[in-house]
């Protein structure tokens, strides 16, 4: 009898879990289960009108929060995909580019290159590390001072929206003309951009000598290493790779090279951030 009662039990429970599943909705997959998907593009400026908005805010170093309902759209020109690039996503809408600063690893898994994003720019913070732009939220070091750094994904999950499918053949570097080198206008213009440095030579380069060593034998500034070209002073021009990339200890490639890769300032110096490995190539 009791048999009876278990398998009468079993079909009853069968049936309800069909009859359930028949009224479940088919997920929608043409929605990112990622970011804010109710953000609308609605009140965009252009990457350019923001710098300008804010342009003594970063001359200064300073920052000041978004009141104004305003959004950026941008493609993702770089991520953190080989560690050279650290909880930062570079985006860049033909204006002009800027560094997104969250405190999260594996961004490259649901932002690569070549995505495009909506970001909600009203409640963050915009600010500048040594004249380099930046959107993050305050943090207050341990010696007092105050900065623009990090947001949290919880934060960041809010104030974004992928549009579209990444596509990364949509992203192209710019050659960098080093007749400007020492032009203001166009280190203001250009810093954060993917660009590519053509036909130079690693100083240090001799067939042995890598990236950023971590045994001592070069100095490292915040944990990264500058690497000088020949015949460019190293206080405009330098390749910066971080002891943690994952190329941190390839050899350096020996004669001509094209570099590319995000071109931040550090005021008056331009620092290259190389993404990959691929970011190297013998000069064409």
């Amino acid at each position: 009898m009791k048999t009876i009662s278990n398998i009468f039990m079993i079909m009853t429970v069968a049936i309800l879990a069909s009859c359930m599943a028949d009224s479940y909705d088919a997920p929608d997959l043409s929605e990112s289960p990622y970011g804010n998907t109710s953000l609308t593009e609605t009140n965009i400026i252009t990457i350019a009108q923001l710098k300008d908005a804010f342009k003594s805010t970063i001359a200064n170093n300073g920052m000041k929060e978004v009141t104004d309902d305003i959004k950026i759209t941008g493609t993702v020109i770089g991520n953190d995909i080989e560690g050279n690039i650290y909880n930062e996503v570079i985006i860049d809408d033909g204006t002009g580019a800027f560094i997104v600063c969250i405190n999260q690893g594996g961004l490259f898994g649901y932002l690569p290159v070549g995505q495009k994003i909506l970001i909600d720019l009203k409640g963050l913070y915009i600010g500048a590390y040594g004249q380099q732009g930046e959107i993050g939220v305050p943090y207050t070091s341990a010696s007092g001072s105050t900065y623009v750094s990090r947001m949290s994904r919880f934060i960041w999950n809010s104030h974004y929206k992928t549009l579209g499918t990444a596509d990364p053949n949509t992203v192209k570097p710019i050659v960098f003309d080093q007749s400007k080198l020492t032009n203001a206008s166009y280190i203001e213009e250009n810093c954060g951009r993917l660009m590519t440095l053509k036909g130079v030579e690693l100083q240090a380069a001799d067939g042995k000598a890598v990236y950023a060593p971590s045994d001592g034998s070069v100095t490292l500034t915040a944990n990264c290493a500058n690497r000088n070209f020949k015949g460019i002073s190293s206080s405009r021009l330098v390749l910066r790779t971080s002891s943690y990339a994952d190329f941190a200890g390839n050899v350096m490639p020996t004669g001509k090279v094209d570099v590319t890769g995000i071109f931040t300032r550090y005021r008056d110096t331009w620092q290259i951030l190389m993404r990959t490995t691929a970011d190297i190539q013998p000069a064409q």
